[in-house]
This record gives C-alpha cells, structure tokens and sequence, in this order.
C-alpha cells in the first residue's frame, strides 16, 4: 500500500503522543498504535515493515519463546524491532513500528520478532506478513476469550500468508495442523521417563482422529493433548521433529538432534515446558541462520524474565515465584504438576487473580477444568488461598481431595506468608498472575523476612 496524507498525519500524530507519554514519565503502551489505527484503519498495511518478520502465536509460551528469541539476538549483534513494551494485538504492532520509524514511515531496523494474540490474527496477518511463523501450542484457554482451541485454530490458519515458513510443536496434534501446504520446521522433546500413555488431566481436546473420526492411539502422553499419537484407522500420525530436543536435568543441558547431528545447549530452568520454550527458539534461530555456538553461548548466561520466575533460597529453604495465569486451566495445571514432582516438602500460596478488562469476573468453570488434584499430594503440607476467588479456590481444592487441615483461607494476598508453617520446609511456592508483580513480590518479602526472623512454630 502506498502512503497517502491520512497515513502521514496519523503518524505524526501519533508519534507526537508516543513523545508526549515520554516526556510526562508514562510507561510505553499500545496507545500511540490504537491512535494511529483508528486515524488510519489500514495503518499497518502502509507503514514500511523490517525486512525480515517472526510471528510467535499460541496459547502459552509465546512471551517466554519471544524474550529468550530477542535476548540471543541481541546478543549476536541484531537490532530488533519488538512489541514487548506494548501489546500483542494490532494496536501494539503499530506502536512498536511507530517508535522505529521515521516521519515519512521508513522502518530503522531489518528484523522484527512480534507476539501475536491469537484472536488478533486476522488483523495483524491482513497487513504483517511474516518470513516465520511460530505457533507454541494451542488449548483451551479462558473461555471468555477464546473458546475451544479448534476455533481459534481456524482465526490463524485463514489469516496466515500462503508463503510463510511455519515452526511448529510435532508433539501438538491441533497447531501443527496449521498451514498444511506451507513449508514447515516442526520442534519436539523426546520420549520423558515421566511421560505417559494415558492421558491423567480432565482437559484432553484430541481424543479423536482429525482426519477420520477415529479413536488416537498415543504412543506417549506429556499433559494434555501434548504427545505422539497415531490413528490406526487412517495412518493420521504425528509428524517427525527436525529439531528434537533430549534434556538432561541433572546435567542442566539440553541435544537437540537435527538431520545435520546433535547440538548441546545449556538448559534455563529445569521444567518442561519451558524446555519447550527453549527448543522451539532454537528451531527458530538455526532457521534463520544463526549457529548452534552462538545460541548456545547466549543461553548460558540468561534466564526466564523475573516477572514470570525467581527463585531465592533463605536459610535453607527455597521460596520460588511463578507466573501460573488464572483462568488459563491448562497453564494452572501444568504448573500444579510440576510442583508435585519437585523434590522436598512443600507449601504452596495460590493468588491468582480474577481479572478480565480490569473487572471481576464471574466466570469460574475453569476452575474445573484446572487439574487441583495434582495438589492433593503428600508432599505438599499447606496450601494458602488468597483473593476475591479464595472460597472457590478453597471448594475446588475440597472436591479434589486435599484435606480441609492443609489449606488456608485468606482475602488479603499479603496475609498469606503468616499462614505457611515453615518449618521443616524445603521449598514454597508462590502462584500469581502477570498483573499482580508488586503484589506477588510484598508476598515473597513478607516469607523471605518470617524466614530471616527465624521461624517458630504455628
């Protein structure tokens, strides 16, 4: 599309509120964007684009996989453009071309890597063509928003060019069907001991063949729909990894087999869903040309962003805080999995929130759909429940058969750390929201501080 006034005038003027938020101390936002689209309904389709494009989309992992994707890059040299200040929709796209743009639209950088809203897709891929497109996982998420995973399947396969090169998760039955006629690089882990053939969660959307209606067969299960699976009845079966990722926790290492050999890179946390996270960014960088030593001296020296997990040991006993995002049942529920297959004794303080468009919500058949019994395990001693949702968090935990003596009710979040018993305590775990971070951080001090005073008992 080619740039006419009311494209030039929605950039300055929206240039000269991205200068404004500036200088009067705001922090970056999508608001400059959302300004320009609504001047310009087809803003995006005439301000230039970097010449090369990553997309990252799905249901959980996205920001993770896009800030470990910026991090090596800037580390090797590049200059990326990127949403991460804004947001994943449209309006934050535009905001982060606006920054690095001049005033006739001309983009300042050659690469971009964006975070892409699922429900977003059909108006960002209308005018963002992307080189690749990464798409993590897709499950059922909240149900205000998005639904069943199969339709917001279709929301990104109708919207995604026809030429753009596509990463996908093998082990995904759902996304890795996404753009079958494009050329695709598909990512995996390979077989786990605490891998399955059953699938345990309440939640599995791929219980039948996509093809023919036939009953899966599963020749391992991770969590949920996560896993290789075959239909006898078709010959449906999940396809071969290009890049297949073997970690060693102990080690603290990850190989990645690949058709060229095998590349050891270092692990970042020792879960494995962000081992995900960290073999869907290699698939991603080698792609694109970037070598294996090079990733693989960036991943030595970072780490997940301390807004989603930390981990601080005091006097002996580890208080780890992890982003989980409530009326997300399957985040909740991979996160509850892994902490009861963490070594120790624990305790666990669950303060997710209950905010959709900065509103309480009523909304809590996710809940239900959340694996709680993954909680109702010998090695965890108490549980806290915290916020406006504490009674439904309470009634879930009931159902899921964790003794009414190991849980704790509290409506205020930084009451919590005065509920742990401590002693004899190896690890706690504090579950919170993305939007709670100067919360969830009083929380940890209030622990940190029990456990500097010395701990007595309850």
């Amino acid at each position: 599309m080619k740039k006419n006034l009311r494209f030039i005038l929605a950039l300055f003027i929206s240039k000269a509120a991205m200068w404004l938020q500036k200088l009067l101390g705001m922090n970056a936002s999508y608001f400059p964007g959302k300004l320009a689209i609504k001047l310009c309904p087809d803003f995006l389709g005439r301000i230039d684009k970097p010449k090369t494009i990553i997309t990252v989309t799905g249901t959980n992992g996205k920001t993770t996989c896009c800030n470990l994707l910026l991090d090596v890059l800037t580390d090797n040299g590049y200059e990326i453009l990127n949403n991460r200040a804004g947001s994943n929709t449209d309006a934050g796209i535009a905001s982060a071309l606006i920054a690095e743009s001049t005033l006739s639209g001309k983009v300042k950088k050659q690469y971009a890597v964006f975070e892409v809203d699922e429900r977003s897709s059909q108006r960002i891929y209308k005018y963002v063509h992307p080189d690749f497109a990464v798409c993590t996982n897709l499950f059922r998420d909240s149900i205000q928003r998005n639904a069943h995973p199969e339709f917001i399947f279709s929301f990104i396969d109708s919207a995604l060019p026809d030429d753009t090169h596509m990463i996908l998760n093998a082990e995904d039955p759902i996304s890795s069907r996404l753009k079958t006629n494009n050329k695709r690089t598909y990512f995996s882990i390979s077989r786990l001991p605490s891998d399955r053939t059953e699938c345990v969660n309440i939640i599995n959307d791929m219980r039948v063949c996509p093809c023919c209606g036939g009953k899966l067969e599963y020749d391992f299960v991770r969590y949920h729909h996560i896993g290789r699976m075959h239909c006898p009845d078709c010959g449906f079966a999940s396809p071969k990894p290009d890049y297949e990722a073997a970690p060693d926790y102990e080690a603290k290492t990850f190989t990645v087999h690949t058709k060229n050999g095998d590349e050891t890179y270092p692990l970042i946390n020792d879960s494995v869903f962000n081992t995900y996270n960290q073999v869907t960014v290699v698939a991603v960088l080698r792609e694109i040309g970037l070598s294996a030593k090079m990733i693989s001296d960036s991943f030595a020296h970072m780490s997940i962003v301390k807004s989603r997990y930390t981990n601080i040991v005091k006097n002996g006993v580890e208080v780890v805080t992890n982003m989980t995002k409530g009326q997300n049942p399957v985040a909740c529920s991979i996160v509850f999995d892994y902490i009861r297959s963490e070594s120790g004794v624990k305790e666990v303080i669950v303060m997710l929130d209950d905010l959709t468009f900065k509103k309480t919500t009523e909304i809590v058949t996710w809940v239900y759909d959340a694996d709680f019994e993954f909680l109702n395990d010998e090695s965890i001693k108490r549980i806290v429940v915290c916020g406006v949702r504490m009674h439904d968090y309470h009634l879930r935990l009931l159902l899921a058969g964790v003794p009414e003596e190991k849980i704790r009710c509290v409506e205020f979040e930084t009451d919590a750390p005065a509920q742990l018993e401590l002693t004899g305590t190896d690890k706690v775990f504090i579950l919170h929201d993305l939007t709670t971070p100067k919360l969830t951080k009083q929380v940890r001090d209030g622990i940190l501080a029990r456990l500097e005073e010395g701990v007595s008992e309850q």
